[in-house]
């Protein structure tokens, strides 16, 4: 199967990784020195499932330079996202796929905007995997999972071949006939975690043993489910109570990628997570207060690390 992976960061350099060890025709893209260093020594990933090091990597800051492809996992910063569709453009034929695997679900909107419905199907990717310098990207813990359907049809043989190549490669996968559902599910716990850990400054564990911030937790987590409902998603009303137990199972030290985005003074991708529970809820009549005050925090930070002040 040939295979694009746009975006070579934690979720596109590792699954990527593992579809091309496995003998599957990967392209990645990427750019500045993580191109660089792909070039020059190849791709590592360092994983509890084992490690790999491809050496000769198909690799460009070029999407149009691949030519054609059956399909694309996308894997940008959300802020990307108009960008890097406009650059896959060209290689999306009338059977190609596009997954994206980032966060949120606001982006599978912008992906059929620009690209069409018929190519976008949906996807949700389970994994805490970073670039810990340029070329290598390390996995922690051994959840190592992608979810992927299509939005408004049966299951596609498209999907069904790329999940036979997860299958080949050691990945976990599901082929889900509920994937908006899923979207959603996750989005759920997404938007609490990020929200609270950035907020906070603090991991999981301080924050699920503190009664306050517990509490804020749960609201947030709430707030999403109250938008999902109102938008036709079919989750359970107390859904939000479910994924509080599931917070309470994570290991104590578990961040979010917000917080470390944060930390580095990087860009964050809060307008496409609580920003967009808001924005939802408003169009809805839904009350997100909770969201709307993560939001509002951390809007002062969204573009990146603040200049310096005499």
């Amino acid at each position: 199967m040939r295979i694009t992976v746009m975006g070579t960061g934690g979720v596109g350099g590792y699954f990527g990784a593992r579809l091309a060890q496995a003998g599957q025709d990967v392209h990645f893209v990427a750019r500045g020195r993580q191109l660089a260093a792909i070039r020059e020594h190849g791709l590592r990933v360092e994983s509890p499932r084992g490690d790999l090091h491809l050496r000769d990597v198909q690799v460009t800051d070029d999407p149009a330079s691949i030519v054609s492809t059956d399909l694309v996992i996308f894997g940008v910063k959300l802020w990307d996202t108009e960008a890097a569709a406009a650059a896959i453009r060209p290689l999306v034929g009338e059977d190609t796929a596009v997954i994206s695997f980032q966060n949120g679900v606001v982006k599978d909107d912008i992906l059929k905007r620009l690209l069409g419905a018929r190519a976008v199907a949906g996807g949700v990717g389970y994994i805490a995997a970073t670039i810990a310098e340029p070329g290598l990207i390390r996995h922690t813990g051994a959840m190592q999972k992608l979810v992927f359907g299509e939005v408004d049809r049966p299951p596609s043989e498209r999907l069904r071949r790329f999940a036979d190549a997860c299958a080949a490669a050691g990945i976990d996968h599901e082929l889900s006939p509920h994937i908006r559902r899923t979207l959603w599910e996750k989005f759920v716990f997404l938007v609490g975690l990020s929200g609270t850990t950035a907020t906070a400054r603090a991991p999981i564990g301080a924050i699920r043993s503190h009664p306050q911030s517990r509490a804020f937790l749960r609201d947030l987590m709430a707030e999403v489910v109250h938008v999902a409902r109102a938008e036709g998603v079919d989750l359970p009303a107390e859904f939000a109570i479910d994924r509080l137990a599931f917070c309470d199972q994570l290991p104590a030290t578990m961040t979010s990628s917000m917080h470390h985005d944060l930390q580095r003074g990087s860009r964050l991708e809060v307008p496409w997570l609580s920003g967009d529970v808001v924005a939802r809820g408003q169009r809805l009549g839904v009350a997100t207060p909770c969201n709307r005050a993560v939001f509002d925090i951390l809007s002062v930070h969204a573009g990146g690390a603040l200049p310096a002040t005499a």
